[in-house]
């Protein structure tokens, strides 16, 4: 392969994408089930839970995510920068998540060290895996164009995973566990935690790092950390993920809490029966066991099946309107579609699936424009500071990622403990019947408070100065000057014959 050119074959972008992929089998299910998983099946008490997804995704953001970003920047070795970190961690990522969703027979006490312990090194895990693997995005290519193609591969496989995750795994946790949601649980993970593990193998040996750092360039930490307390578009964009993944924890940990407690069953079972009636004919007889589980899984798989054909616009949109106004706008209309559920009743269950749809519709739009625009971050670094600093720059993301998890994930358990819930662990008789006022709760987990974060980080990006004019001058002079140190560098290694008289 030509690593001079910027171009990057379909083959690198498929494989490219597979680590996403992958990666998003652990992260799909921390925002989808962490909180149901802690409180409704491993047995955590509501305030426990909270405490335990706070306080260590906390310190995985903060702590774990600038420190692998440091050391990622200055790994040097015949595979890159960023590649080896993929290669080394595939195999213990995949053994951590299943850990991690595994329910041992301990005491209370001892399950709480052991949630603790195994969210610890699952969140240090991922972080040494995909904070890498975002950063190889913004060393694939330097072209803009091809950027943009490549965040489109990756964000297709990430809902792939998402659809998975959203869509089957409920069901098929009920049909592989018999019931037992805790079997359930671990026969699945345990699949996951394969595949996962041969995905980012794969992505390791598919691509190639093209972007090199010239090798006079050195900086110390404190130069990298002075240039990102300068650096404006860095700290919105750190400022903007954390306020984006808050509303994704928080209304992707809810929305099993809002079928199981708001929804109307019977409404919600007349609706999806033709559909259920449809896929059991071809076999997906799991849909069928439980229609909760049912409407739960059907209600993602419209948001996500309409996310895909946003995310298939956006390149399109990014490269004419520019990175920056095609997110502000894509924002603003997906968070009206989040609002809109204050209004639903709990028999509005058409409302609820169309609202749910165009809201994947407008959002799907956004999600390859973030990870993107982090990438445009390092190169107006580098613009400005004449060095490159991938991993760290991209640390904002991961930094950003795990603090909304956290924060997003934990506000889910504290809001529904304020509003009366009542954890499997507490009950007392077979059925657990929950207050009238967990309804209202899990409503206002979907609507209202995820609302919140979407529109400040919308507020943010008219801060944000790389738009479409300022991409195209920093792709221009970033391409000029390393084809000037390209030159250099060959006029050096051409050695004149020296004649003897």
């Amino acid at each position: 392969m030509d690593l001079s050119t910027q171009k990057v074959s379909v083959f690198e972008k498929v494989g490219y994408s597979l680590g996403d992929l992958a990666a998003n089998l652990v992260f799909q299910t921390l925002i989808t089930y962490l909180a149901y998983f802690y409180t409704d099946i491993y047995g955590l008490k509501n305030t426990d839970a909270s405490i335990v997804m706070l306080s260590v995704g906390l310190v995985a953001a903060f702590a774990f995510n600038p420190v692998i970003g440091v050391l990622a920047d200055r790994t040097n070795s015949k595979w890159g920068k960023f590649r080896p970190w993929i290669l080394y961690t595939a195999v213990p990522l995949g053994v951590v998540a299943f850990l991690a969703f595994s329910t041992p027979h301990f005491s209370y006490k001892g399950k709480l060290i052991y949630a603790a312990v195994t969210y610890t090194f699952l969140l240090l895990l991922y972080a040494s895996s995909n904070l890498p693997y975002s950063a190889l995005s913004g060393v694939l290519t330097g072209d803009m164009g091809q950027r943009n193609s490549i965040s489109s591969y990756r964000f297709v496989a990430v809902m792939f995973a998402q659809f998975f995750v959203q869509v089957f795994m409920l069901p098929i946790i009920q049909f592989a566990g018999k019931g037992d949601k805790a079997v359930g649980i671990e026969v699945v993970m345990s699949w996951l935690a394969i595949i996962g593990s041969i995905m980012l193998l794969i992505t390791f040996f598919s691509t190639r790092e093209r972007i090199v750092p010239s090798p006079e360039q050195k900086s110390s930490l404190k130069d990298d950390l002075t240039d990102l307390s300068r650096n404006r578009p860095w700290l919105i964009m750190l400022t903007l993920t954390i306020l984006v993944f808050i509303t994704l924890a928080m209304k992707g940990g809810a929305y099993v809490y809002y079928f199981n407690n708001y929804v109307d069953k019977a409404a919600l079972t007349d609706f999806i029966s033709p559909v259920v009636a449809v896929l059991s004919g071809v076999g997906l007889n799991f849909f069928g066991n439980d229609p909760v589980s049912a409407g739960f899984g059907l209600f993602n798989a419209g948001g996500i099946i309409f996310m895909m054909v946003g995310i298939s616009l956006s390149k399109r949109f990014a490269d004419k309107y520019g990175k920056r106004d095609v997110y502000i706008t894509g924002l603003l209309v997906a968070t009206f579609f989040v609002f809109d559920f204050i209004f639903f009743s709990p028999k509005s269950i058409l409302l609820i699936f169309a609202s749910q749809m165009l809201h994947g519709l407008t959002y799907g739009v956004t999600i390859p424009i973030l990870w993107a625009m982090i990438a445009d971050v390092a190169d107006y670094s580098e613009w400005r500071t004449k060095r490159r600093a991938t991993a760290i720059i991209f640390s904002a993301m991961m930094v950003g990622l795990k603090a909304g998890l956290s924060i997003g994930g934990a506000l889910v358990a504290w809001i529904l403990n304020l509003y009366g819930y009542i954890p499997k662990q507490a009950a007392t008789g077979a059925e657990i019947v929950q207050p009238e006022s967990v309804a209202q709760g899990a409503k206002m987990l979907v609507s209202i408070f995820p609302s919140i974060p979407f529109l400040i980080g919308a507020g943010l990006l008219f801060f944000y100065v790389i738009d479409k004019k300022m991409e195209v001058k920093i792709e221009a002079e970033l391409k000029a000057r390393r084809a000037s140190a390209n030159e250099a560098s060959e006029s050096v290694l051409k050695v004149e014959p020296i004649s003897v008289d």
